[in-house]
């Protein structure tokens, strides 16, 4: 019998079993695990949406395998029992446990049971199979001895080498980038967010669609090939497979030019902020790091907040004021991981745009994560790859609450710019609204005017997009000394006053 923790094979030695450490799975035979959220101190708004997500788990036994894949859009993942398979490659042997451990992480929030998880030591993935023929047989027996249905891959396989390990263990078999794709299409809410996903889906799917069993070998020409057909109507027509690729080229092109019309509309928001001179700050990080959590704390949004991967998709933004009453945004943006699938970059190309085009990226490390700097690697490669490298950065580490004493203390040694916080207990997190303040962009053009007291509007936004330096009340209006943008400084230049 299998324990249910994550062992380490290194080389084809299978004597000496290696436990991941913080990869304990859950015994729970049901195939269920969900991954309770803990009771908090604070309050993090009603989470209608957590409870939506929860009540709509998948059911454990219930295939989703298609007999006919154009009956829907793209084939849905059968995750329930799965064996983990990595190949370590390159790095330390913790570098690809923690890989592996973080495998098990988004096979869970898939909603999957773990049984099993082996590692390979290779100069670099089998070409044919991604791992050794030795290994195949070692996890072959690990699937049969478990019950497995699913074998996982840690990292992206090509369609040969998925369809010959797929025939070697007898399992279906799926790799790092098809399970991040499985969740984004679990936890996507929007009419964008489905679009984007889907599009991800159907790019991944369409070099690696074949036959399952016999239904997409068939040909026809005309009716049936020759049943009937008659005279001119005979012949080999097109193959089921090349029908269905067809359909999903015309289904891609379709959701291209919806994602884009959706991007128009999001254009027109940005740049109406833009206008208004409203800085813009973006909430980007590693997943699970609790980048919604601090930005509920900050501005008291109610996003959903889930201890899973991914749990958030759609972008949220909210308005926020600085304390001497400035306004500005603050975007929570989808997470990043390491090797994310390059699909889905460009799928949420728009919705990666909000931290291009922000004004300050508040980067969020989990700090209780078994190696932070690798999330800092992967995260500003992300942000590379979308234009966002440029853009100030403010480096927050969180859940200080959480993190071993000893890590936390390289961590302000090697980050020493950076704000430690806990969004949970609150703890630096005015320190941190205080960091955002100073980092935020100010206003161009400094003035001193006297507004009448009729253009009580005028002095509202004055207030709530520039900097007052002072304030007084005249008799012949208020009188203000402050830092506003360009637009706004062309409507107050008939209020200005011109010392002599």
């Amino acid at each position: 019998m299998l324990n249910n923790s994550i062992t380490a094979h290194t080389g084809v030695d299978t004597d000496s079993p290696k436990s991941i450490p913080g990869c304990e799975v859950s015994a729970d035979m049901s195939g269920l695990h969900l991954m309770e959220p803990q009771i908090e101190d604070t309050y993090d708004g009603d989470q209608i949406e957590l409870a939506e997500r929860h009540s709509l788990r998948r059911v454990a036994g219930l295939s989703t395998e298609l007999t006919d894949v154009t009956e829907v859009e793209y084939r849905q993942l059968r995750l329930e029992r799965v064996v983990l398979v990595g190949v370590w490659a390159g790095g330390t042997l913790s570098e690809a446990e923690n890989s592996l451990a973080e495998l098990a992480a988004l096979a869970e929030t898939a909603g999957s049971h773990v049984l099993d998880g082996l590692i390979q030591r290779r100069a670099q993935p089998d070409p044919a199979t991604f791992i050794g023929r030795g290994k195949v047989f070692e996890v072959t027996d690990a699937v049969d001895v478990g019950g497995a249905d699913t074998v996982i891959c840690d990292g992206e396989l090509s369609p040969s080498q998925l369809r010959n390990l797929e025939e070697e263990v007898g399992v279906k078999v799926v790799d790092r980038t098809a399970l991040i794709l499985d969740i984004f299409a679990q936890h996507a809410k929007s009419r964008e967010g489905k679009a984007q996903v889907e599009l991800a889906q159907l790019e991944y799917l369409m070099p690696r669609l074949r036959g399952w069993g016999q239904t997409l070998s068939r040909q026809a020409g005309g009716r049936a090939g020759g049943q009937g057909g008659g005279v001119g109507l005979r012949g080999p027509g097109e193959t089921k497979l090349e029908t269905d690729r067809r359909r999903i080229r015309t289904r891609i092109a379709r959701l291209r030019r919806d994602i884009a019309g959706m991007q128009a509309a999001r254009d027109t928001k940005r740049s109406s902020r833009k206008r208004h001179g409203v800085p813009s700050v973006a909430i980007a990080g590693y997943t699970n790091a609790g980048k919604s959590s601090l930005l509920n704390r900050l501005t008291g949004a109610g996003v959903l907040v889930e201890d899973a991967l991914f749990a958030t998709l759609d972008p949220t933004t909210r308005r926020a004021r600085t304390g001497d009453g400035r306004e500005y945004t603050m975007s929570d943006t989808v997470g990043f991981v390491s090797h994310l699938p390059h699909q889905l970059v460009e799928a949420f190309r728009s919705t990666l745009e909000e931290v291009s085009d922000a004004d300050l990226i508040v980067h969020v490390v989990d700090g209780s994560h078994a190696d932070p700097f690798v999330q800092v690697r992967a995260v500003r490669e992300v942000m590379a790859d979308v234009g966002a490298d440029t853009i100030p950065e403010l480096l927050v580490v969180n859940k200080i609450d959480a993190a071993d004493p000893d890590s936390l203390m390289i961590m302000r040694n090697e980050l020493s710019n950076a704000v430690f916080v806990s969004a949970r207990t609150g703890d630096g997190v005015d320190k941190l609204r205080q960091a955002i303040e100073q980092e935020l962009p100010r206003p161009a053009v400094g003035l001193r005017v006297v507004v009448p007291y009729v253009r009580g509007d005028l002095v509202s936004r004055v207030r709530s997009r520039g900097e007052v330096h002072h304030t007084d009340h005249r008799d012949d209006g208020t009188y203000m000394d402050v830092r506003v943008d360009e637009a706004l400084a062309a409507e107050l230049e008939p209020f200005v006053l011109h010392e002599r």
